[in-house]
């Protein structure tokens, strides 16, 4: 089941994953094929963890093996934080999230996302 019908859901679950984002692009939440699920991207959160320098995040969808990028190398002050989506996106059988900085350790990221099952 590649894309189920979200209007007759079985069942929603909800999680959270957090990631310390590294220098190369790793998934903070992937879609695995075959999965029967759509995920519902609720949130995405990005903290610069270091008080006195900025650095650089990009964010991408990441559809078989296309990243599509939603943020490229955006600075995030020292100390401060992003709210990368500004309205939830789905992620279909495959797909996913992935995340990388300039610099290792400075970064680190919240997702907020739902699970739906559709009619077996």
């Amino acid at each position: 089941m590649a894309n189920p019908n979200i209007i007759a859901v079985t069942a929603i679950y909800g999680y959270t994953a957090g990631l310390a984002v590294p220098t190369s692009p790793s998934a903070i939440v992937t879609n695995a094929a075959a999965s029967g699920l759509v995920y519902k991207i609720n949130a995405l959160y990005v903290g610069n963890i270091n008080t006195s320098a900025s650095y650089k995040i990009t964010a991408s969808v990441v559809k078989g093996s296309t990243p599509y990028r939603m943020l490229f190398q955006v600075s995030i002050p020292a100390g401060s934080g992003l709210d990368v989506l500004s309205k939830a996106i789905y992620l279909q059988e495959g797909d996913s999230i992935q995340l990388s900085a300039d610099t290792v350790s400075t970064l680190e990221a919240v997702c907020s996302y739902e699970t739906i099952a559709g009619p077996p």
